[in-house]
């Protein structure tokens, strides 16, 4: 968490907020590129891959 308040922080400081909005777009990409990895290779017994 303290990491994406850095880099948001420091994209205020260096572009503003069309910056800031970009980089939260990449940070949603990722994790959305995590998440359906996640399912993709899941082991054949069907367990959950997270922990909660």
């Amino acid at each position: 968490m303290g990491l994406i308040l850095l880099v948001l922080v420091l994209a205020l400081l260096f572009g503003g907020l069309g910056f800031a909005v970009h980089a939260l777009w990449i940070i949603a990409a990722v994790l959305l590129v995590l998440w359906v990895l996640g399912f993709l290779m899941r082991g054949a017994e069907g367990a959950r891959w997270y922990r909660w």
